[in-house]
């Protein structure tokens, strides 16, 4: 049970939420519109990470699934498990992404890996290792490689706002 309870908002900030969303609010939303102009924000932010970059569906949804789990962020993850499958990752990859080592987990390719360490450096020591930084570089345009690391922040912030408040 969330440590605070939720709030449905109205307004304009709760309409937009809602739009994003497809008409409905989430746990997380409802915790976010005790703030209203924080709601707001983050809405922008996340719906721009989540629909209008230019990074693959796939690779989003492998960073998103890796951080809730170094988190410990299970609503991350729940929320997160559909889109993951509808952009291509499979029992496999999943399973993997829970694994501790999963940066060198046989079950994801190369690219999946090397996204995965660079995942796991940012999470965990904040500061990226040259060789991890390199080897990612060398997979994505700059543009990507801001996208990608935009996402992992951002849903570092989400996963710890999530498991801070218990949602």
């Amino acid at each position: 049970m969330a440590r605070l309870p939720g709030t449905d908002g109205d307004g304009e900030i709760a309409d937009r939420i809602r739009a994003r969303r497809g008409g409905a609010l989430r746990p997380l939303d409802r915790m976010l519109l005790h703030s209203p102009e924080l709601a707001d924000g983050w809405n922008s932010l996340l719906g721009a990470v989540r629909q209008r970059i230019s990074l693959p569906g796939g690779i989003r949804e492998l960073v998103v699934l890796r951080v809730a789990v170094l988190n410990r962020a299970e609503y991350e993850w729940q929320a997160h498990e559909k889109p993951a499958r509808e952009a291509g990752l499979g029992d496999a990859q999943l399973a993997a992404l829970r694994d501790e080592d999963a940066a060198s987990h046989p079950d994801l390719d190369g690219r999946q890996r090397r996204v995965i360490a660079y995942a796991d450096a940012i999470t965990r020591e904040i500061q990226v290792p040259a060789e991890v930084f390199d080897a990612v570089r060398a997979e994505f345009g700059t543009a990507e490689l801001v996208e990608l690391t935009a996402t992992i922040a951002a849903y570092n912030m989400v996963s710890r706002f999530l498991v801070a408040l218990d949602v």
